[in-house]
């Protein structure tokens, strides 16, 4: 973690109108040692954001009134540099890619295992209360720098090729042979050593002329990070 790691025992806002689920990530957050607080609509997360601002927000996307991605569209909420991590069961590819260019952190497909939220939460702390979070790279404590292959299937039916340059348990840099367009969908197909390769879906957020392209997983299963990071190690 970094100097601007929040301490331990954030303030997390979990926006969610089921009832019990929130009552599950409420009872789970507080036995991690966080300071968790539910409520049920975006209306009552932006009236807790002006009267005392989390150091992290759980946010629906299906909500009654305001819906999760109107709120990551306010002003308060862009301004605020609180990171976002949105959870939904219902959500579709485009609401998620909207989502996570509007800034959220995450995107955690519902039921979300416990233990992936505790994980992102942690790269959340590295954002909490920096209050720049949208001019930083997201990630985690750190990124492993590695070589490994690199396919790249693109939207318009484009193959790419080149070389992972760092990778994290949420997202890699890679050196490509053509540019990728920022904010469109691909599919990664990487070499791992152990013979058997991990392919899995992601966003492009950067690319620049020099075939530089920064990718977010969109569903990286916690097993398939592991064997991610272990075949960089």
């Amino acid at each position: 973690m970094t100097s601007e790691t929040a301490p331990a025992g954030m303030r997390v806002l979990i926006v969610e109108d089921t009832t019990e689920l929130g009552q599950v990530f409420r009872d789970y957050l507080a036995a991690l040692g966080h300071r968790p607080e539910v409520v049920s609509t975006a209306e009552a997360a932006l009236d807790r954001l002006a009267a005392e601002p989390p150091h992290v927000i759980v946010l629906d996307v299906k909500l009654p009134g305001m819906s999760g991605v109107d709120f990551l569209r306010l002003r308060a909420v862009q301004d605020s540099g609180i990171p976002v991590i949105v959870v939904s069961g219902q959500a579709s590819e485009r609401q998620a890619r909207e989502c996570l260019r509007l800034g959220a952190l995450e995107f955690l497909a519902k039921p979300v295992p416990l233990d992936v939220l505790a994980t992102v939460l942690q790269y959340a702390a590295v954002f909490a209360g920096s209050g720049d979070r949208r001019r930083r790279e997201r990630r985690g404590a750190g990124r492993i720098v590695t070589a490994l292959p690199l396919r790249v299937l693109t939207e318009d039916g484009r193959t790419l090729s080149g070389s992972v340059v760092d990778a994290s348990l949420t997202g890699l840099r890679a050196q490509l042979n053509a540019d990728l367009r920022v904010g469109s969908l691909v599919r990664l197909h990487i070499a791992l050593s152990d013979g058997s390769p991990l392919e899995t879906p992601a966003l492009v957020i950067r690319s620049d002329a020099d075939g530089i392209a920064a990718v977010w997983f969109l569903d990286l299963a916690p097993a398939a990070a592991d064997r991610l990071l272990a075949a960089t190690t």
